[in-house]
């Protein structure tokens, strides 16, 4: 048996190509480049539902919610990642001046799909750490109601707060949202 050797790329490879090819998206960690599969309606619905509650409440404040295609760059890691949605609370920082890779956010959320939900819990919330501007983390399950909230401590460490009762506010103290399950969940219809 043979071991075949990974490829390597770089970063300013990896993005390259990510920006010539418009079928498929791909994320890059360290030189290693991972297609993504496409989402559940569940997930597009749940992250379309986070995206446009937390835009209403943001939209008197300098806040900006962005979701699904908008690269996030960790350069400490070296990876670069598509979160299902980005809010930022400051002015965008980009990684070049065609301003399609972020490199800050103030709250990532990923929906979890049952083959990335160990790497959005473990790998890929170590490579968000990364980012000195992060403040809050949100892993949001989509085969049950049930949301994951990390919030950075000022000592560095990370606060987990789980919320699966749906008389529950969701505080989002980063950009000081509050939101629902049955308001993150509005039409999700789950599986028996």
């Amino acid at each position: 048996m043979s071991i075949q050797p990974q490829p390597y790329y770089s970063f300013e490879d990896y993005l390259a190509t990510e920006r010539a090819c418009s079928d498929a998206k791909h994320e890059y960690v360290a030189g290693e480049v991972f297609a993504m599969a496409g989402a559940s309606y569940n997930h597009n619905l749940i992250s379309t539902n986070l995206a446009s509650e937390l835009r209403q409440q943001l939209k008197p404040r300098p806040c900006t919610v962005l979701a699904n295609d908008m690269r996030l760059r960790v350069e400490v890691a070296d990876a670069c990642a598509y979160p299902d949605v980005v809010v930022l609370c400051e002015r965008p920082m980009f990684h070049d001046r065609r301003r399609d890779v972020l490199t800050d956010a103030t709250l990532v959320a990923e929906v979890l799909s049952p083959s990335t939900e160990g790497y959005d819990r473990g790998g890929k919330f170590a490579l968000y750490r990364d980012l000195p501007s992060l403040r809050q983390y949100v892993l949001i399950a989509q085969d049950r109601p049930a949301v994951d909230l990390f919030t950075r401590q000022a000592d560095g460490r990370w606060l987990l707060e789980a919320y699966t009762d749906p008389a529950v506010p969701i505080r989002f103290e980063s950009i000081g949202c509050t939101l629902t399950l049955g308001e993150v969940y509005d039409k999700v219809e789950f599986e028996a």
